[in-house]
């Protein structure tokens, strides 16, 4: 009889032991004003869980899906001109 265990954690292991290169650093780096942005999006939402949004948090919500949109906007203009400014 085999033994499994030991065969499954040398599969395993290689992919869970790494740090993230630098390449994907600055891939969240890049991206940090939209993960920003989100965070403050989820917090204003979490701030109705448990009662009813009067019209302080319907504007901090709003406020925040506007904020969530430029960034993401802002995001694509740059990759955009990345891209394009790259080539030309």
């Amino acid at each position: 009889m085999r033994h499994i265990g030991t065969v499954q954690a040398a599969v395993t292991a290689a992919t869970f032991n790494r740090e993230p290169t630098f390449a994907e650093l600055d891939a969240i780096e890049h991206e940090m004003p939209v993960i920003r942005a989100e965070v403050e999006l989820l917090d204003a939402q979490i701030r109705t869980l448990d009662r009813p949004a009067n019209e302080l948090d319907n504007r901090r919500i709003r406020r925040a899906r506007r904020k969530v949109l430029a960034a993401r906007r802002d995001l694509i203009n740059r990759t955009a001109n990345t891209v394009t400014g790259a080539g030309a």
